[in-house]
């Protein structure tokens, strides 16, 4: 099973990038090339909708940070919603749900609460 994607881009400087799939190697590409076109669109502001998620690698969490890299030098910020628990689980054994803060729902994460 490969991964999903869609884009929204929303009004102002927000765009939701909604997933679906194991984020993996295979993927990691098609998500780097979103949150790439996202930010050169001038919606710096990503928030990743990952509740469609059930499995994310090395890979997939290499993604995440450099798309948080690529959103902070545009001003803006990359944030996670919806996180399964092996997502989850893959966050805090690297320390890096300190980093990429989960919010339970995408309308939280665009909020910032």
């Amino acid at each position: 099973m490969g991964l999903d994607l869609d884009l929204e881009l929303r009004d102002g400087r927000t765009a939701v990038l909604r997933l679906v799939g194991r984020l993996t190697m295979l993927g990691a590409g098609d998500v780097r090339a979103a949150v790439d076109r996202a930010v050169d669109a001038g919606h710096p502001l990503v928030v990743v909708d990952l509740a469609g998620v059930p499995f994310m690698d090395s890979s997939g969490l290499g993604v995440l940070v450099g798309g948080l890299r690529a959103t902070r030098v545009a001003q803006g910020d990359l944030r996670i919603a919806g996180a399964g628990e092996q997502v989850r689980a893959v966050l805090e054994l690297t320390s890096m749900d300190l980093v990429l803060r989960p919010y339970a729902h995408v309308d939280d994460a665009l909020r910032g609460d």
